[in-house]
């Protein structure tokens, strides 16, 4: 019903910047939130930001100052801009949104994209 195709992972230098995007598509009656986790592995999957479809964002305390979460409602799409990674960032980022389709607010999932800070 809802499917989130994520792009935007990759190589990066510890330091350098990589910039994630999802765009959300199906049927969809609205979204509340849209967000990005990541889990690492052996780790839990934790949450990166998120962001409502007011602009209210809200981040991780080690996120905040490098990541910028936005969002284009009329594209259903969320970005994440990602500046001085670290090799702690190394993880599997997940895209989220909670979407309202024919009923209650649900969570979707991307298939997730893998982001590696490594010199």
């Amino acid at each position: 019903q809802v499917q989130l195709v994520e792009s935007g992972g990759g190589l990066v230098q510890p330091g350098g910047s990589l910039r994630l995007s999802c765009a959300a598509s199906g049927s969809i009656f609205s979204i509340i939130a849209m967000g990005w986790y990541r889990q690492a592995p052996g780790r839990q999957r934790e949450l990166v930001a998120s962001i409502t479809s007011g602009g209210s964002t809200n981040y991780a305390d080690s996120m905040k100052g490098r990541f910028t979460i936005s969002r284009d409602n009329a594209k259903n799409t969320v970005t994440l801009q990602m500046n001085s990674l670290k090799p702690e960032d190394t993880a599997v980022y997940y895209c989220n949104a909670q979407c309202v389709v024919a009923g209650p607010v649900l969570d979707y999932w991307g298939q997730g994209t893998q982001v590696t800070v490594s010199s």
